[in-house]
């Protein structure tokens, strides 16, 4: 007689039995049906639990490049993008450099108008900057390479009273990127009678931290030296630092001939030099000398073929004089019979 079996042994294969029955049933309900598939937060699950790319109009993408490029773009998203696989190359740098959009034009061939048009419109501030923030006053750059070529500008303040004369009240200098080299504040070593601070942008209140000339002198004179120094009309900023600099290291855009053209044949002035030719505006109200020595190399930099070219046909290379030159023979001298 076989032995009979418990109540709770009874109960326990009952349950087994009906969690048997019912798993399958379980499993069929898991399954998404079509229409649950479809809906909205089904499709971002499956967006989010793997990558996708995106492919953009060549606008768009022009447009996220000018946001990487631009400390201060007018509309740049604050929802951060995906990155792109498509567009960029995998040796691309992964923090683009602040520049302004000026300067980062210039450096991929964009023109202003294309800038505007790549924001639709709401592109404002159109200031030329440099790669880096600029220190006012803050004198000499350590952290930044100089280079061949500096652009220059001063800012004057009138002394003298009925005389007018300028002296030097401000000294600027930017490398061939247009990032500043040099900035600083000049104390006049004459009493100013009229500082010209809605032009030269300079005031009494500059003086507290301004440095004395001839410090400032000896500064720009050793970023000079050895230099190709570029300005507008830099004959006047060199005279009101008392130094001197060879005529054949220097580039000025007021003496360049392809830009009398905009002016009538007369010498232009750097701020509708800027207009016309980089699209941008200067000079409103009070100057700022290293935004007016961006200005001048930036021009530079968009003709300097034409400036090579002229500046070789104004000073040729200087002839040879080495030791390898050779010598004419002596004249033999005729016998005179006597």
């Amino acid at each position: 007689m076989a032995p009979e079996l418990s109540s709770n042994w009874k109960k326990l294969q009952a349950t087994l039995q009906r969690e048997a029955k019912d798993k399958p049933e379980r499993k069929r309900k898991e399954i998404p049906t079509e229409r649950q598939r479809n809906t909205n937060a089904a499709k971002r699950r499956r967006l989010d639990s793997k990558p996708f790319k995106s492919v953009r109009s060549p606008a768009l993408q022009l447009k996220k490049k000018i946001n990487m490029g631009s400390a201060y773009s007018a509309e740049a998203s604050e929802t951060p993008e995906p990155e792109l696989e498509e567009d960029e190359p995998e040796d691309a740098p992964k923090d683009a450099p602040s520049a302004s959009l000026a300067l980062w034009a210039e450096d991929n061939d964009i023109s202003a108008k294309d800038l505007v048009e790549a924001y639709s419109g709401g592109l404002k501030d159109m200031t030329i900057k440099g790669t880096k923030p600029d220190k006012i006053n803050g004198g000499l750059s350590r952290d930044v390479e100089i280079g061949k070529y500096v652009g220059i500008d001063c800012e004057m303040v009138g002394v003298g009273g009925e005389e007018d004369r300028s002296v030097l009240a401000r000294v600027s200098i930017v490398n061939f990127h247009g990032t500043q080299v040099y900035d600083s504040f000049v104390k006049p070593k004459e009493f100013v009678t009229d500082w010209r601070t809605h032009v030269s942008g300079v005031s009494t209140k500059n003086m507290a931290t301004a440095r004395d000339f001839e410090q400032v002198q000896e500064e720009v004179a050793a970023i000079l030296k050895g230099r190709i120094i570029v300005g507008h009309a830099i004959k006047n900023d060199l005279a009101a630092m008392m130094l001197g600099h060879p005529k054949r290291d220097i580039r000025d855009t007021s003496r360049y001939s392809g830009f009398r053209k905009y002016s009538a044949g007369r010498t232009p002035s750097l701020r509708k030099l800027a207009k016309e030719i980089l699209g941008v505006d200067i000079q409103k109200g009070e100057h700022s000398s290293v935004e007016d020595a961006r200005a001048t190399m930036l021009l530079f930099r968009r003709h300097k073929s034409g400036f090579d070219v002229e500046h070789a046909a104004r000073y040729p290379p200087q002839a040879s004089t080495g030791s390898s030159k050779v010598k004419p023979k002596p004249k033999k001298k005729k016998k005179v019979k006597r």
